[in-house]
């Protein structure tokens, strides 16, 4: 599946009223990504870091529910998934190419 077919498909389980459009992902965003965070830390607190299958599963389900946030921000910012994945990358590569690629802040 690519990021635009995804993109729409989310598109139809994003029920939200239209005043919470951008707010509503974007505090989903950042609340399922602190869940990924916590099953990560309770891995190295309790697992010495050795993620087990399950374990994997259970992340990758946050994973999931953090890239269904991305795809409704990006819906509501009217932004394309792909256009998003294609500047980062463009960025990152930039970055390389002038060797800042380890170093800090927004504008290497």
């Amino acid at each position: 599946m690519n990021m635009q077919d995804y993109q729409t498909q989310a598109s139809k389980t994003a029920i939200y009223p239209d005043c919470e459009i951008v707010v509503y992902p974007a505090l989903g965003l950042v609340s399922e990504a602190g869940e990924v965070a916590g099953k990560v830390k309770k891995v190295l607190r309790d697992n010495n870091g050795s993620f087990d299958p399950v374990q994997r599963e259970k992340i990758a389900e946050e994973i999931g529910d953090v890239l269904w946030y991305i795809a409704a921000l990006c819906t509501d910012l009217d932004i394309g998934m792909e256009t998003i994945a294609q500047r980062n990358l463009d960025k990152l590569n930039s970055r390389m190419a002038r060797g800042v690629i380890s170093g800090s802040g927004d504008h290497r």
